[in-house]
């Protein structure tokens, strides 16, 4: 390792954070209450990072939550719950890493900092009844709402998600009935939440952990854009920052936390290392690969599973704080009733009440044309679920926005307005809609997967909670964009069990650390499962601090 020590130092700390997402402040934090001076770093003006942005969610097997509700549930399940799924393409070591460590982190977490968590009762498992190591509920996890006042002047500094309901629980959204019930949320309720700043979701989340750093007095350094790490020859110890356009030198005397979520926002990296082409984002512009930059000198190994493929939307006039289009997944919205999603032959291509199924399909590759078969993608709509469903912002029934997308009276006229194979839509409604009127989807599926019936899904509509013929005019379509995966990137960093960074010989980079979305996903492999990227921020920024402070997890020594 080559040493580019500087010649001064501008500010110094046993253990730095970069990033300031649930990543690097639960490695500040933990590191804190080992007895280290922590720092933390964020390039931004706001704290809080891609877990500000996330639905909050929380996947932990084996927790004391399950326990109460009288689940039966373990790490080891847990561990056997993502090897099946993991398709081979993850590691047993590091899923078994995380399983076990997982449930550690987060009781020393709700006991240290106060971090306040409920299930959300009736949630399954994504995979719920094709593995017998899925749960019906007791693995998803939310925060209680979060009393934004207590954060000071921290309070507007901390980010808030321009996307997600931050007003509202998942459980407060389930029990009205769900994503597809918008007209029943209890919106006075979020109404005095917003008012009072009471902070669900990832807006919570968040916020939580930034109060358990500045509860300890753990310096939030805004604005420091990191740009190199630095070494003595043997380890890692300091980064150069950029701040106000000049160099600033930040001493680590025990080690560097790389935690700043992915590369989504650089074309390049998600071209290349995520296979995203043309893709839009809805994150904040800085994540940009900072963590590849970063440790990729050093000789760090970057590991990749399969892309966890998106798709999404842009209303006129929505634009983020940064002045960028505001895009919007179309996940919550594409398997309600009266909805379909179809290629520009106007075919469905997949099952769209699961999105973890569905969004596969718009990367599969014709090998006999050379095209992507599946893309571009219309969602269509007709006037029976704008009555009763909510599309991006737009409440059920409120007028639709002019110039977005097309709308027609017929099918015929909608297809040719869109740019779609009129003849083809046509044939697709039509089957489509006879057997939406009897529950059925022999195509894909959808409405069998439980999950999905029960995130997306309309609980009052019969017999099929996913499925409603297309049939009514005025019609709707929007064409989607590919969208990165909020984050959850295709590639990472590798670590050890302990986050430590591991090179390309596959040993650990005395003095580096990585958590949460820099990280490989080699405890997921193939499959996603909601509540695991800030599961897995946690508690390998918590395994960080201990081994920075000398005091490693003994946990699976002597285990294969």
């Amino acid at each position: 390792m080559l040493s580019n020590l500087p010649a001064h130092w501008d500010m110094e700390a046993d253990l730095v954070a970069i990033g300031s997402g649930i990543g690097g402040l639960s490695a500040a934090i933990a590191g804190h209450e080992q007895g280290l001076r922590t720092l933390v770093l964020e390039r931004s003006n706001e704290v809080g990072g891609v877990t500000a942005l996330s639905q909050g969610q929380v996947w932990i097997p084996g927790s004391r939550h399950a326990a109460e509700l009288g689940v039966e549930d373990s790490a080891e399940s847990g561990f056997r719950y993502l090897q099946r799924l993991a398709m081979g393409y993850g590691e047993d070591a590091a899923i078994r890493n995380f399983t076990s460590h997982a449930p550690l982190a987060l009781h020393w977490f709700e006991d240290t900092i106060g971090l306040k968590l409920a299930p959300i009762k009736g949630c399954p498992d994504y995979y719920y009844g094709l593995t017998n190591d899925s749960v019906s509920e007791g693995r998803l996890l939310e925060v209680v709402p979060f009393p934004g006042a207590t954060l000071g002047e921290w309070q507007g500094k901390t980010r808030l998600s321009p996307q997600v309901p931050y007003g509202l629980t998942t459980q407060d959204i389930a029990d009205k009935g769900g994503l597809a019930a918008m007209a029943k949320w209890d919106f006075e309720l979020m109404g005095q939440r917003l008012m009072n700043d009471e902070r669900c979701a990832g807006s919570g989340l968040a916020a939580y952990f930034v109060k358990g750093a500045l509860d300890r007095g753990i310096p939030l350094e805004t604005g420091v854009n990191a740009l190199e790490l630095i070494a003595d020859g043997e380890r890692v110890v300091g980064v150069r920052c950029l701040r106000d356009g000049a160099d600033l030198f930040v001493k680590a005397n025990k080690g560097v936390v790389i935690a700043v979520s992915s590369y989504e926002r650089e074309k390049k990296l998600e071209k290349h290392l995520g296979n995203q082409l043309d893709s839009v984002s809805m994150l904040f512009t800085a994540v940009d690969g900072a963590n590849i930059r970063l440790a990729g000198p050093l000789g760090a190994r970057v590991s990749r599973v399969p892309e966890i493929s998106m798709a999404g939307f842009n209303q006129p006039g929505e634009e983020t704080e940064e002045g960028q289009p505001l895009w919007r997944s179309v996940m919550p919205f594409m398997g309600l009733p009266h909805t379909i999603v179809v290629n520009s032959r106007g075919k469905r291509f997949g099952n769209e009440g699961f999105y973890r199924s569905f969004f596969y399909q718009l990367d599969v590759i014709d090998g006999t044309t050379q095209t992507h078969p599946n893309f571009p993608c219309w969602v269509i709509l007709d006037s029976q679920a704008r009555a009763k469903y909510g599309f991006g912002s737009i409440a059920p029934g409120q007028d639709w926005p002019e110039g977005f997308g097309v709308v027609a009276d017929t099918i015929e006229e909608l297809a040719r307005k869109a740019g779609i194979e009129a003849a083809g839509l046509a044939e697709t409604v039509a089957r489509f809609n006879a057997n939406a009127e009897a529950g059925k989807d022999p195509d894909f599926g959808r409405g069998e997967q439980p999950w999905g019936a029960w995130m997306t899904g309309d609980k009052d509509h019969k017999p099929n909670a996913n499925l409603g013929p297309v049939s009514k005019g005025p019609f709707f379509a929007v064409p989607l964009r590919r969208m990165g995966a909020t984050g959850i990137p295709a590639a990472g960093l590798q670590i050890d069990r302990n986050a430590n960074v591991v090179a390309w010989n596959e040993q650990p980079i005395p003095g580096l650390y990585a958590a949460g979305n820099s990280v490989a996903r080699l405890e997921t492999g193939a499959v996603m499962q909601s509540g695991v990227s800030n599961a897995r921020g946690m508690t390998y920024g918590w395994l960080a601090a201990q081994h920075a402070a000398g005091r490693p997890s003994t946990l699976l020594d002597g285990a294969g």
